[in-house]
């Protein structure tokens, strides 16, 4: 171990800056740069079932618009409001974070999954240090369970017509 430790501090040192400048060498401290443009907003995609939300996220006073409505007006269900906000909640950003998206696709529950998954990854690209924090709460994963398709000569994905004996 202690020998593997060494090699690989030579190896730094024969590389130097030609290492660091061609992706060599990496740093395990040194986080991604912002992805911020010139209006001071991190653009991200969120997709759950059918749902696909694009979703910019902005310093603000912690408003969320959803296709130009508020998302007290949008997702009346509480339980829909709380699934948009877990992200912003989990980093302490609730109150200090606008978000504005559009989303289309599916019902109300994945959009409301597809938005809190775009805000996720949109504050990490925001945000990098925020990571951790996103990924130990299961944010940015995407949850990839969707409808199961109908099969030929079956009444739905799995079920079977009634079978008459006689």
């Amino acid at each position: 171990m202690a020998d593997e430790q060494q090699s690989l501090e030579d190896l730094k040192d024969a590389l130097g800056e030609a290492g660091v400048a061609t992706g060599i060498v990496s740093s395990d401290d040194a986080l991604p740069e912002p992805q911020i443009d010139e209006l001071g907003r991190s653009y991200a995609t969120g997709k759950r079932k059918d749902a696909v939300a694009r979703v910019w996220i902005k310093r603000g006073i912690g408003q969320i618009k959803v296709n130009g409505k508020t998302s007290e007006i949008y997702f009346a269900r509480p339980v829909l409001r709380m699934i948009l906000t877990q992200p912003l909640v989990a980093t302490n950003r609730a109150s200090e974070i606008d978000v504005v998206c559009t989303v289309k696709g599916g019902g109300l529950s994945g959009q409301a999954g597809a938005v809190r998954h775009g805000i996720s990854k949109a504050l990490v690209l925001f945000e990098p240090d925020l990571r951790p924090t996103l990924k130990k709460g299961g944010f940015l994963t995407r949850d990839s369970r969707v409808v199961e398709r109908k099969k030929y000569g079956r009444r739905k994905a799995r079920r079977s017509f009634q079978f008459s004996k006689r």
